[in-house]
């Protein structure tokens, strides 16, 4: 993930911690951005792609 992305992320999870009116859903979207923030300023940031390969797939031909 680039960091601009987890900027963004980051952002979004302040805007709907300022919108909800549950402070535990609150403190938990900030706790979230704070981690992200922190990854963002210590460089942590991965740029590979962790997401699962798709399975083989067999083709068939019709007879």
């Amino acid at each position: 993930m680039s960091s601009s992305f987890l900027i963004e992320a980051a952002s979004a999870l302040l805007k709907f911690a300022r919108s909800t009116s549950d402070p535990n859903v609150a403190a938990a979207l900030l706790d979230k951005a704070a981690e992200l923030n922190e990854r963002i300023a210590t460089g942590t940031v991965s740029t590979s792609d962790t997401s699962p390969n798709a399975p083989d797939v067999a083709t068939y031909q019709s007879a």
